[in-house]
């Protein structure tokens, strides 16, 4: 008996009749109704949203943005969403009714936009009283649990439009503000420029100012001296002034009586003067009487005196040249005359002239001392009076000089210190002058460093601020759908289960080829051959449905259909051994199988997710290696693994034909079991 003679035998069996021919048609189906229905179920989701009612709630009443300008940020939020259809979105009027609403079932979720969300965006704006928009959310995981996580996504890319679009508002209007400082630090810059030289011009006034206060003190200084003697002169002043009004009045009192006693000199001396005169015409008529006879006494002792030298010339004694000398010696020497009276008389006659013309003079001027003496004596009491107020004022004067010192004394400390301040203060414009040049330099170089963007920088910088970090996403494979993405897990369970439903009309091996003499891995292999053959036609048929009816396209169609043989290979020949080798347990341990691969494969979440002990089952059995090699074929990834994928899978295959012919071996020996099996499924 051949292999092939044992298959077909099976199958003939199989379809001897039309309830046994639907009955293969129907386990043919069945990764259909499994996995294509499931995938046709579940083929785009995402895109079918909007039939989903979701309630939304805009309580925004907007806000005044910080260039003047109304912000409605919730109500565009809400356009934006109901323009996006991803949701059937409606429109309530209060957050109460879309909670009541999501609570029955009506809404599948409620988006609500508060009153103050306009607010709380344009709050940064200020520094006191920023505060977080918020987006309130309801959902019920009653409704359905995956709704939340797709809303939470929802609500996630809301949040992130918003924030990008805020952020990019509030990145232009810093940017317009380093523009603004970069102007403002320029004009800083060209006022630092004017008041550099503003402090130059000050300091060059501070210099005049020092040689100023340095005259300033040494004149004080000079006028302190100068007050030195002022105050000595005034103290000198004072006590002349004092003595002067002592004398004065000393005067007044002792010329009291000088108007009296001057016209008494008046009188006398005009007597006097009277007397005088009458004396002189006496004496002059005496000496009138005197001379002539002197004269006459005179002219005879001439007339001897020539006598005598006539006679000496005569005698010969003289010559008369010698006569004649001697007369004129006599001549020239009369010598004194007899008597010298009448002489005298003139003398004393003019000497008393001039008394009688000083006796008048005397008189006149004693008269007019008299007439002038009541005056005198006014003006000398004047004198005392004004003396008395000079002495007085003397003395005020000596006061106020001394105070006038000791001001002095002041104002030549004070322009000391003026002068040490102005000394300070030059140094001070110096330093200041130095500091307004470094800060006009600073500023001009700090502007240079402040940013100062055009708007298409502005735009391109606050896109880049608002969103900082961009995504590029590479994908090495993308499925094109929710579906795409579910089938390579889907499809290999499929097949699992159709091969698992073989088990349930197909003998694992029939008695006839027990009993017969053929080999046992003939009888095992033969036995394998018509699970093997439905199982090929229901890996073909889901792969034609799949890729035609859904629109799979996957990138690899020839080798997705070969691997899909493979498996289908490989899960019949370990099905059919285990079941084989185990009877009616082993398809219990089928399933069993079926569900530690279900939670292992790593079909929906990455096997690396699932309890340390799954990751051993997830390497021993070949659901999640078959997972792996589709997702590669249908998504165009790297085809490396495709290879030892399939020699993994030749190895299942071989196992599970080991497995038979063990189960063939056992059964080869009939015992009591056999013939009446405990349980049988």
């Amino acid at each position: 008996m051949t292999v092939l003679r044992l298959g077909r035998s099976e199958l003939k069996r199989m379809t001897g009749g039309l309830l046994p021919r639907l009955t293969i048609l129907a386990l043919t189906l069945v990764p259909l109704l499994y996995g294509a229905v499931y995938l046709y179920a579940n083929w785009d989701p995402y895109g079918k949203l909007n039939q989903i009612d979701a309630a939304l709630v805009v309580q925004d009443s907007g806000a005044a943005s910080s260039d003047g300008t109304r912000l409605e940020a919730g109500k565009k939020v809400a356009e934006s969403l109901v323009d996006g259809h991803i949701f059937n979105w409606q429109l309530v009027a209060g957050p109460e009714e879309a909670d009541q609403g999501v609570s029955s079932g009506k809404y599948g979720f409620a988006l609500k936009i508060p009153e103050d969300f306009s607010a709380n965006l344009v709050s940064p704006g200020s520094f006191d009283a920023a505060s977080q928009a918020m987006l309130n959310v309801t959902t019920n995981d009653a409704n359905n649990y995956l709704l939340g996580t797709i809303v939470d996504k929802l609500t996630t890319a809301v949040h992130t439009t918003v924030a990008t679009e805020v952020g990019e508002d509030t990145a232009n209007q810093l940017l317009t503000g380093f523009g603004t400082i970069h102007s403002e630090l320029l004009q800083a810059s060209d006022g630092a420029g004017d008041l550099a030289d503003g402090v130059a011009t000050l300091h060059d006034g501070t210099v005049t100012l020092h040689q100023g206060t340095t005259d300033l003190k040494n004149g004080a200084t000079a006028l302190y001296q100068g007050q030195l003697k002022l105050r000595d002169g005034a103290d000198a002043l004072s006590g002349g002034a004092a003595q002067l009004s002592s004398g004065l009045t000393a005067l007044q009192n002792k010329t009291a009586t000088l108007p009296a006693d001057s016209r008494q000199l008046a009188d006398g001396a005009a007597q006097v003067a009277s007397g005088n005169a009458a004396l002189k015409a006496q004496l002059q008529g005496l000496a009138g009487q005197l001379s002539a006879g002197e004269q006459s006494a005179a002219q005879a002792q001439r007339s001897r005196v020539t006598a005598a030298n006539s006679r000496l010339v005569a005698a010969g004694v003289l010559t008369p040249d010698q006569a004649a000398q001697i007369l004129a010696d006599f001549d020239a020497n009369p010598g004194p005359p007899a008597s010298g009276s009448a002489e005298k008389l003139k003398l004393a006659a003019a000497q008393v002239q001039q008394l009688a013309d000083g006796s008048a003079a005397v008189s006149a001027g004693a008269a007019r001392l008299a007439a002038a003496s009541p005056a005198l004596s006014d003006a000398v009491g004047s004198a005392s009076t004004g003396a008395g107020q000079l002495a007085g004022g003397a003395s005020a004067l000596a006061a106020g000089q001394q105070s006038a010192l000791e001001g002095t004394g002041k104002l030549s400390q004070g322009s000391e210190k003026l002068d040490e301040g102005a000394a300070q203060l030059e140094g001070g414009a110096a330093t200041a002058s130095d500091g307004a040049g470094t800060l006009a330099r600073e500023l001009a170089t700090g502007a240079g460093n402040v940013p100062h963007p055009d708007d298409a920088q502005k735009d391109s910088l606050a896109r880049v601020m608002a969103d900082p970090v961009a995504v590029s996403n590479v994908s090495q494979a993308k499925a094109g759908s929710y579906g795409a993405g579910l089938a390579p897990f889907f499809l290999t369970l499929a097949l699992w289960i159709g091969v698992f439903m073989l088990v349930q009309a197909m003998r694992p091996v029939t008695q006839r080829a027990l009993a017969s003499n053929a080999p046992a891995w003939k009888i095992a292999v033969g036995g394998w051959l018509p699970f093997l053959a439905v199982a090929v036609v229901q890996a073909s048929l889901l792969t034609l449905v799949v890729d035609v009816g859904l629109g799979l396209n996957p990138a690899h169609p020839v080798l997705m259909w070969l691997l899909m043989l493979a498996a289908a290979t490989a899960f019949s020949a370990i099905i059919q051994g285990v079941v084989a080798l185990l009877g009616s347990p082993g398809k219990l341990v089928v399933l069993i199988l079926l569900v530690l691969q279900l939670v292992s494969s790593g079909g929906t979440f990455p096997w690396q997710t699932t309890p340390g002990p799954l990751h051993v089952v997830h390497q021993l059995l070949p659901m999640g290696y078959v997972v792996s090699g589709m997702r590669h074929l249908i998504y165009g990834a790297d085809l490396a693994i495709i290879l030892p994928t399939m020699l993994g899978l030749l190895g299942y295959t071989l196992l599970g034909t080991a497995l038979s012919t063990l189960a063939v071996r056992k059964h080869k020996y009939w015992t009591l079991k056999t013939l009446k099996p405990e349980i049988a499924v």
